[in-house]
């Protein structure tokens, strides 16, 4: 069964970033309709998967994370406006039998993301 799921690390401080707020939106052209959103856990993760089953459809999602809220909250002196605030990944889901990891690797100054397994 296919499932999409995330993970964020606070690569600034070397540890999951925990309290992390992730909006998930799906995409149809320019319009995004919010399917939902967590904040992260000890492990940086959400509590189970995003989308899974028949909820996880081929098309073009948005993960929004919120990593100006979370380095603010942690006390990091950011500047203002914040060099990165909301991280917005935008991604396609063709096969609905797979497993779409989308990790986020971040700090108030840099982020990376792949497609992890």
């Amino acid at each position: 069964m296919g499932r999409l799921t995330t993970h964020v690390l606070d690569t600034a401080h070397g540890r999951p970033a925990a309290g992390l707020r992730v909006e998930l939106y799906a995409l149809d052209g320019e319009a995004r309709r919010p399917l939902g959103a967590f904040t992260t856990n000890a492990d940086g993760r959400g509590d189970g998967p995003l989308l899974e089953g028949a909820a996880l459809r081929p098309g073009t999602y948005e993960l929004a994370f919120h990593a100006g809220d979370y380095f603010a909250a942690l006390g990091v002196e950011l500047p203002t406006p914040r060099f990165l605030d909301v991280i917005v990944l935008r991604f396609g889901l063709a096969d609905t039998a797979s497993h779409y990891h989308v990790p986020l690797l971040c700090s108030p100054w840099s982020y990376s993301t792949y497609r992890g397994s």
